[in-house]
């Protein structure tokens, strides 16, 4: 368990107004993208994440952040960890296949997992991100 120890709920959370925000926008929820993040020890376990990522198609680039100190609450104590941040440029309709993989793969028993909306950006790289994702 790292920093994030209430995200599925708070991930719920906040699709679900989210979505309900776009409805009401008219914007198509389906074909918008996301950045997700999650956090690995250092080493060579996040370059391995990311690389299963990549090659499934479940997102178009992964950013490792090196570096990361994170102070977390776990287990009746303060923690401290020495971590790299993975910044997942993905679909939206992709994130609970993503989730999934990234649960599975992960060190972590409750890895984080945190999806930001892209709310907007150059065009022609959002357009890369969609054409570099598989279709779900």
């Amino acid at each position: 368990m790292r920093c994030g120890g209430a995200t599925p709920i708070l991930l719920n959370v906040l699709f679900r107004r989210r979505n309900a925000r776009r409805r009401s926008e008219g914007r198509d929820v389906e074909a918008s993208l996301e950045s997700y993040e999650t956090e690995t020890e250092r080493g060579a376990r996040g370059k391995k994440l990311a690389d299963s990522i990549i090659k499934e198609r479940l997102a178009a680039c992964v950013n490792i952040v090196p570096g990361i100190e994170s102070v977390y609450w776990w287990e009746g104590k303060v923690q401290t960890d020495s971590e790299e941040l993975l910044i997942i440029k993905t679909r939206e309709s992709l994130l609970p296949v993503l989730t999934e993989h990234v649960k599975a793969n992960h060190e972590y028993d409750v890895p984080e997992v945190i999806a930001m909306p892209i709310t907007g950006g150059n065009t022609k790289y959002l357009e890369w991100i969609k054409n570099n994702t598989m279709e779900n």
